[in-house]
């Protein structure tokens, strides 16, 4: 269903994105990443490496690292997926927000929600 590729939106050192190898419907499940939770005062080490870039916010106190694709979703701020946290299997979840087509790259919204346009760390330098 998703697989990754080069993305034309990403200027980070990899330049990976997730895309969709088939056309996707809205609500569909597209992804369940695995989690490594951690403290939030040991977030100011995981910050000392590339990995802080992609620690999400994971519940009260925590943050997290995704395994799996979770990490590879660029963002948008029109974003066609959404995740959820799922605490009871220590995933977060990425659902289909619209209807994809194959060869679509999937975007999420960093901020978490979907219509929060608020400027990320790397749209503010």
């Amino acid at each position: 269903m998703i697989e990754i590729k080069t993305s034309p939106i990403s200027d980070g050192e990899f330049n990976r994105g997730v895309f969709a190898k088939c056309d996707i419907k809205k609500g569909e499940l597209l992804h369940e990443a695995p989690v490594i939770s951690y403290p939030n005062e040991q977030h100011q080490y995981v910050e000392q490496t590339l990995l802080g870039d992609y620690a999400f916010e994971y519940g009260i106190g925590q943050s997290a690292i995704l395994l799996g694709y979770g990490m590879l979703f660029n963002h948008s701020y029109e974003p066609n997926a959404i995740y959820e946290i799922n605490f009871k299997n220590r995933t977060f979840d990425f659902f289909a927000f619209t209807d994809i087509k194959a060869g679509d790259e999937i975007l999420i919204n960093y901020n978490g929600d979907v219509d929060d346009k608020e400027l990320l760390w790397f749209d503010q330098e």
